[in-house]
């Protein structure tokens, strides 16, 4: 399986969080499960460090290089899929996950119960 992480389950993650879901956990650590982390992600993570809404126990220039997990850049492509989405979810961050998780055929890891309103194959903590 691809999975893409949402940002919050990313966070959970690194931080070890007791929120993150055995389901989750598993998944993520799987060898055979290839994990993609969005450039929108490490954004939207380096903007709440920034406006210190956000603090972590490392550094956010160092969280990518922690895991072995593929980095996934903004594409053109996606775009037009994000043009797309019904106005469900406000969050610009979110909707452009959930765009590059349907273009890249990822499965999303999230426990945001406003994604499950959109067609994109998600693994959900909510279930």
């Amino acid at each position: 399986m691809k999975y893409l992480l949402d940002t919050h389950v990313f966070i959970w993650w690194t931080e070890n969080s007791p929120r993150l879901k055995t389901k989750f956990k598993s998944a993520i650590s799987l060898p055979e499960n290839k994990i993609y982390l969005s450039i929108i992600s490490l954004w939207e993570i380096t903007i709440k460090v920034s406006l210190r809404k956000l603090r972590l126990k490392i550094p956010v220039d160092k969280l990518p290089l922690l895991y072995d997990f593929e980095i996934l850049p903004l594409k053109v492509e996606h775009l037009p899929l994000l043009l797309r989405l019904p106005p469900i979810h406000k969050d610009p961050f979110d909707r452009m996950l959930i765009a590059q998780a349907q273009h890249e055929n990822l499965v999303l890891l999230t426990s945001d119960p406003k994604i499950t309103a959109y067609h994109a194959p998600q693994l959900s903590q909510q279930a």
